[in-house]
């Protein structure tokens, strides 16, 4: 068992190592094009990026999603405004109306910029039924909950949820009192971050121990047991933020 030494004034406590980050890019060609369609045509349609930006504007503005996605998509074939004007079938003058959300688009003219642009006219509006939602808690505000150490005297505070598919974090404030006890037998998924706000205790996992102090925090993998194995000053109140893995809840 490894103990972290309780010295603040040299360079503190070395970083914990390890984890495997890997990224990986994918790249999608289109179908082949329909025949009558020159070669340079089908090459240019093939390299385009049609990748949708993580920036994408959402909710009920569309000129503005479709002024976006009109430019994006521009931009990834390399053609400026008067270029894509003419072969959309529009001119110079609409085509900037249309990116600057200057000008509402019928039907009609997003049929015409989906087959200028040779996108399904569902490409031009994606983003337009997407909610991004946010959660204010006021101070001392969160809702009680019932946690892992709740039955050993753990207080927690929920801080706010998103509901929805892929929005499987836990932000909880937890406080450890007189009547609270040392648990350190905590597992879960997932992976864990806490983050001390005030008292002073030391905490397990794995095999090591920690000494957390205000301000300090510790990033653990919710496999390994974990918890608290000494109280040393209360009350003791740390941010505890869990993110759990696809298709496990809390």
């Amino acid at each position: 068992m490894t103990v972290v030494p309780d010295d603040r004034t040299g360079a503190g406590p070395a970083p914990v190592t390890g984890g495997d980050f890997r990224g990986a890019a994918t790249m999608t060609t289109v179908e082949d094009m329909a025949a009558g369609r020159d070669d340079e045509r089908r090459v240019v349609h093939q390299a385009a990026p049609r990748e949708l930006p993580v920036d994408v504007p959402t909710g009920n503005d569309l000129e503005r999603i479709i002024g976006f996605h009109v430019r994006r998509l521009r931009l990834a074939e390399n053609l400026g405004v008067a270029e894509m004007a003419q072969r959309i079938g529009i001119s110079k003058a609409m085509l900037s109306k249309i990116e600057n959300a200057q000008t509402s688009c019928s039907l009609n003219m997003l049929a015409k910029l989906a087959t200028g642009l040779d996108v399904p006219v569902t490409s031009l509006l994606r983003g337009a039924d997407t909610r991004r939602d946010a959660v204010f808690t006021p101070d001392g505000q969160g809702a009680t909950i019932v946690g892992r150490g709740t039955s050993v005297g753990h207080d927690y505070e929920l801080l706010g949820a998103l509901r929805g598919p892929n929005k499987r974090i836990e932000p909880v404030l937890v406080t450890l009192t007189a009547e609270s006890e040392t648990h350190p037998r905590f597992q879960h998924p997932g992976t864990e971050l806490l983050y001390m706000l005030s008292g002073d205790m030391i905490y397990h996992h794995a095999e090591s121990e920690y000494r957390l102090r205000p301000g300090d925090s510790l990033l653990i993998d919710g496999e390994g047991v974990h918890g608290p194995v000494a109280m040393l000053e209360l009350p003791i109140r740390f941010l505890s933020v869990t993110a759990y893995p696809d298709g496990v809840d809390g």
